[in-house]
């Protein structure tokens, strides 16, 4: 139990429904077992990665007061540049030593949603950089692709309808991350980590994660294993709105991020979400007479918004106003 799973899925790019349950069946142990596994055979090129790397060492090296004419604690939305030890993942460490760049599906003021200042619901906020937007726009659209593939080997194990989790993300609530972590050095104190241990908030979560390392998960035996770089791949962990989908059958599962010492840390989480109003509720193959539904149910904006008021200060001054 020290190692994550690594699961190829080029089957699902190809129409046999052996080479598909043959992947979902694997999805679907390393679901039970870990909630975490590292997927290869995905489309998104080692180029664009590239690409996106790049982009990201320039957009942080920027001036701090560059990157907060996008700061983030600005908007009721949560798009745009958060500043180191803005968000505190583990209420019993120090904020995180962190600073990110957040995007989401872009809704401009005249949508209808946004109009009616529904949460979540706006346009992003790019930096002022050659090729940036265009290149995060494309990549969370590819992004969010491959997540629904993925959901879509789940609904074999699941027992639910194919589409189930298509109809679900007709204009999702997903986010693109963009992460840059300090070398540890720079901590205000030796308790302050990189990311603190949590669990992920929503469905499912795709990570890049480049050279550096630092990234641990909890294992079924409460120790910290290392999950460190694959060339070719991304993580994969579910999060706490699948483990309420699932009532439990999935799981969502701490991890962390110890920073590396002497060398910056660049990661790129996307957090697949539903529509905002989708009802998250047990699923019917999930629950019977001697396992009835653990949790009530709720949408994923009050989900979301409930856990975001535990991690940002600036979201629970939102709340209160």
């Amino acid at each position: 139990m020290n190692r994550l799973p690594v699961i190829d899925i080029s089957p699902l790019y190809q129409d046999t429904a052996a080479g598909w349950q043959a992947v979902a069946t694997q999805i679907d142990h390393a679901c039970r077992e870990w909630g975490f596994f590292y997927i290869k055979g995905h489309p998104i090129s080692a180029e664009r990665i590239e690409h996106l790397l790049s982009i990201a060492q320039t957009f942080f090296a920027l001036p701090d007061e560059e990157k907060l004419r996008i700061d983030i604690t600005q908007t009721r939305h949560h798009r745009g540049y958060g500043a180191v030890a803005t968000e505190q993942l583990d209420p019993n460490r120090p904020s995180d030593l962190k600073e990110t760049f957040d995007m989401g599906l872009h809704l401009p003021d005249e949508h209808p949603h946004v109009m009616a200042e529904k949460p979540l619901r706006g346009p992003n906020r790019h930096p002022d950089l050659p090729g940036w937007q265009l290149l995060m726009e494309t990549h969370y659209s590819d992004m969010q692709a491959l997540a629904q593939t993925l959901l879509r080997a789940m609904t074999l194990a699941l027992g639910i309808d194919r589409d189930f989790f298509d109809q679900r993300f007709e204009e999702p609530v997903s986010v693109l991350r963009i992460i840059h972590y300090p070398p540890r050095e720079t901590a205000s104190c030796s308790e302050q980590q990189g990311a603190g241990a949590h669990t992920d908030y929503g469905c499912v979560t795709l990570l890049y994660q480049d050279a550096a390392g630092g990234l641990q998960v909890r294992n079924v035996q409460g120790e910290w294993i290392d999950a460190p770089p694959i060339d070719g791949t991304f993580v994969v962990n579910l999060g706490d709105m699948m483990a309420r989908w699932s009532n439990d059958r999935y799981v969502s599962t701490p991890h962390r991020v110890i920073s590396p010492l002497g060398v910056n840390r660049y990661s790129m989480p996307f957090f697949a979400e539903p529509h905002p109003d989708t009802a998250i509720e047990c699923l019917p193959g999930c629950q019977d007479v001697n396992n009835p539904a653990k949790y009530p149910p709720t949408t994923c904006a009050e989900f979301l918004l409930s856990r975001f008021a535990d991690t940002y200060a600036y979201r629970r001054e939102l709340e209160a106003s």
